[in-house]
C-alpha cells in the first residue's frame, strides 16, 4: 500500500511554536523599552520646533517672548504643543524653551 505522507507531524509543530515562541519572547520586551526613547526625541524635535516660533516671535515684535502662552495666544503655535507626549510641559525662559 502507498502512504500518503503529505503534512507535518505533531512534533514538527511543536518545534515551530517552541521556536516563534521564545522569538516573540525575546523581541516583545525590547520593543516596550523603546516607547520611551522615542518620546523623549519627539520632545527635543517639539522643543526645536517651538524655538524657532519664539525666535520667529522676537523677530516679529522686537522682544523675547516671555511664556508660552503667549505663543500660544499670538498664533505661534497651538494648544497641543505646549505638552510633550510624554506628559513634560514646556516652559519659556528669556526667549528659550526647555
Amino acid at each position: 500500500m502507498l502512504k500518503n505522507e503529505k503534512g507535518f507531524t505533531l512534533i514538527e509543530m511543536l518545534v515551530v511554536l517552541l521556536i516563534i515562541t521564545v522569538l516573540i519572547l525575546l523581541i516583545v520586551p525590547n520593543l516596550g523599552s523603546k516607547t520611551g526613547d522615542m518620546h523623549d526625541d519627539g520632545c527635543d524635535a517639539l522643543i526645536v520646533t517651538v524655538q524657532a516660533q519664539a525666535d520667529m516671535y522676537e523677530l516679529d515684535k522686537g522682544s523675547k517672548v516671555d511664556s508660552i502662552g503667549t505663543l500660544v495666544s499670538d498664533g505661534y503655535i497651538n494648544a497641543e504643543q505646549q505638552t510633550c507626549q510624554n506628559g513634560n510641559s514646556l516652559s519659556v525662559t528669556n526667549g528659550k524653551v526647555k
